[in-house]
């Protein structure tokens, strides 16, 4: 996966969570489900994120950036900000 690639994923899912927030505000969706749905969206934007920084600090230290696994979600919620 390129830095290309995470980027155009974040994009998806900033698109996602702004069409889930305006079916919220439009009555198409309840609020419960959107929250529901927004947590999902906002754990995997996490998780791109957190790639992206890692892959770009390899790159740096002139490492491969390729290698970098995707961090445990739980691994990611867990950081402290």
């Amino acid at each position: 996966m390129s830095e290309q690639d995470i980027l155009a994923r974040i994009r998806e899912l900033v698109d996602t969570e702004h069409q889930l927030r305006a079916k919220t505000e439009s009555g198409e969706l309840d609020p419960d489900t959107e929250q529901a749905r927004l947590a999902s969206v906002e754990q995997t934007l996490d998780q791109c994120w957190d790639l992206l920084r890692q892959r770009r600090a390899r790159a740096d230290a002139g490492l491969p950036p390729d290698e970098v696994p995707v961090s445990p979600a739980g691994q990611v919620e867990g950081y402290l900000q």
